[in-house]
Order: structure tokens, then sequence, then C-alpha cells
């Protein structure tokens, strides 16, 4: 799927994913949902996910916790009166150091049950939807259109949040399906 250039797209893009990665995990055996992920023998799965990511559940809580920070980014920021700007990531973590972040997020969600990872993703998909909404094209895709963006636009912090990174969670997914019929 491309990236999303505006928000007709963005918006698009977004909820098409979203649906597809529900359709593929409502889809899923049960075979497929009780058997843990396991990618260790594939020597082209070196990126720390693969082996952090051990269910759906933590693919899920994943992408909760991103949009959380987008919605928490995005408020911040809007709501601040002075010129101080406020980070996507929490203080701690920068952009070399995120993965640290990730793991820290699987910790922290190991008790929480499917059912309840799918509920809170359903709801800060909403959430996020409905805050890409309120803004205009221009705001979204214009490059420093917000001094809290840097260099970037903000329509990338919502592409990275929903359609990407939902599409990485559909091939995560697919791949384990492949693996377990």
């Amino acid at each position: 799927m491309p990236r999303a250039r505006n928000k007709e797209d963005l918006l698009k893009f977004a909820s098409e994913n979203y649906s597809n990665l529900m359709n593929l995990i409502n889809k899923m055996s049960d075979s497929q949902m009780k058997t843990p992920f396991d990618f260790s023998d594939d020597e082209k799965k070196k990126e720390a996910h693969w082996s952090r990511d051990k269910n759906v559940r933590d693919v899920l809580v994943h992408l909760y916790e991103w949009h959380v920070l987008l919605l928490s980014f995005v408020k911040k920021n809007t709501d601040s009166k002075s010129a101080i700007t406020f980070p996507f990531l929490p203080a701690q973590y920068s952009w070399k150091t995120y993965g640290e972040m990730n793991v820290e997020i699987w910790k922290r969600h190991q008790n929480t049950s499917l059912d309840n990872a799918m509920s809170l993703l359903a709801d800060t998909h909403q959430k996020v939807i409905a805050l890409a909404e309120t803004f205009s094209n221009e705001e979204l895709f214009t490059k420093k259109y917000f001094p809290w963006t840097g260099t970037t636009d903000l329509g990338s912090y919502f592409v990275s949040s929903t359609s990407s990174h939902y599409d990485w969670a559909i091939k995560k997914i697919k791949q384990h399906c492949k693996k377990v019929s």
C-alpha cells in the first residue's frame, strides 16, 4: 500500500489497514491463536521485534501504546500556550533507544488479555482517526507547519502510528500464520 500523502489517503489507508488487521485476526485458527510466535529459525528476521512479540496480544498492545504516544504528543503540543515543545517519545528515550521503550511496553502488558488488547486498540484507533479529522490537509501534510513536528509534517506521525504500523502488524501475523496451520 502506498504511503499517504494527504488527509484523504491518511484516513482511508488507516481505516483499511485496521480493518484488514482485524479481519486477519478474526480468521486465525485456534492453533494459530494459541501457538506462540517463533521466528528464531529465520535468519532474515533479526530485528528485535521478531523475538519480542510472542502473540497477537503483544502486537496489539504495541499498536495501542503507539497510539497513546501520538495522542499525548498532539494534545500536549496543541494545548501548550508556551513556546516549549513536547517530544513524541517519553523523555528517557530517543529514536536510537526506542527499542528499549518497546520492550517496556511489552513487559507492562504481559497481564493484559487479548480481548482487552483488542478493546484498547479499537478505542485508540477511533480516537486517532477522530483527531486526524480535526486537522486540515495543509496542517497534516505541510512540513514544519507546526514547530513541534520538527523537520517533518504531522501527517507522518499519523501515518507511522496507523496505516504503516498496521501493515507491520499484518505482515508479522501473516508470517506466524504461515508457520502454524
